[in-house]
């Protein structure tokens, strides 16, 4: 497998650590030669746009790498797609790895039929050192078979009941809304996880209320909320993601362990799932991966 940078800067301590436990897995893992620049004027990108779009590209297609990871989120990969072919890329049967700032690859890679997998990712230290975290992302990439509710262990718990069936979709809600009126917006039509972090009741609020006036919901089927993690009023952002979505009177559930805390459950984002929001589970209706 591959490590880039598509984003932030990679810090070397914490990549040497990650890949440590991708290594103990019996994976080979090849650090792409920029993976530790730095931007010289921008110091929160992870070197220039078109290298970072080059060695995503070229890991992507040597086919001696059976996955890309991602090292880290941050900010950036939305700068990457005007410099990079998608229709190039998407009919290559690899797996892309990771979350976050990485939603603006899932979304499009998703749009054109790939899976992938929103999970830690290679310098994500202290969500691969958490035993759950570490677990299902072995188990997603190795025994796709042994995951069969993508909710658990942890569990969630049930907003508004029901079933729902369609494709796992999503990510960060940020990146999401900010594909609205770009060549990648691409509507869900499906299952969305939604998960995000620094952002309070307020920004919370305005991103959903931009989705739901875009018509960005108008073919989703289910939710999944995740984390909304370092905020400065948790229970309010809670109460603003229910005031928001509830009305839409899809099968709901909220605190599965998807985002930004070190438990942060692999989902394979494109697969097609079962949500039972009264019962709290994630059932794939397709072996992951496979």
């Amino acid at each position: 497998m591959a490590v880039v940078a598509p984003a932030g800067p990679l810090d070397a301590e914490r990549l040497e650590w990650g890949t440590k436990y991708l290594r103990d897995w019996g994976i080979e893992v090849e650090v792409m030669p920029s993976a530790l620049a730095r931007h010289e004027r921008l110091p929160y990108l992870a070197g220039e746009d078109r290298v970072r779009a080059a060695e995503f590209r070229a890991a992507w297609l040597d086919s001696s790498y059976q996955a890309v990871f991602a090292g880290r989120g941050g900010y950036g990969v939305q700068r990457l797609l005007q410099h990079l072919d998608l229709d190039e890329l998407a009919p290559i049967d690899k797996i892309l790895v990771g979350f976050s700032d990485l939603t603006a690859l899932h979304e499009a890679f998703n749009a054109r039929g790939l899976v992938t997998v929103h999970s830690p990712m290679a310098a994500t230290v202290g969500q691969l050192r958490t035993q759950e975290s570490h677990d299902r992302l072995r188990d997603l990439l190795f025994e796709p078979e042994s995951v069969t509710d993508l909710l658990a262990p942890v569990g969630a718990r049930t907003v508004v009941p029901g079933t729902a069936e369609g494709r796992l979709l999503g990510g960060n809600l940020a990146l999401l809304a900010a594909s609205l009126g770009t060549p990648t917006l691409a509507r869900p039509k499906g299952i969305i996880v939604l998960e995000d972090v620094s952002e309070d009741g307020y920004r919370v609020d305005r991103l959903l209320t931009q989705l739901l006036r875009s018509g960005w919901f108008d073919q989703v089927t289910g939710l999944v909320i995740g984390d909304f993690s370092e905020s400065e009023d948790l229970g309010l952002v809670g109460d603003v993601v229910r005031e928001r979505l509830e009305p839409l009177g899809l099968p709901m559930v909220e605190g599965a362990a998807v985002g930004h805390e070190d438990l942060n459950l692999a989902l394979p984002l494109g697969l097609p799932v079962r949500l039972d929001a009264t019962a709290a589970t994630l059932t794939p209706l397709l072996t992951p991966l496979s």
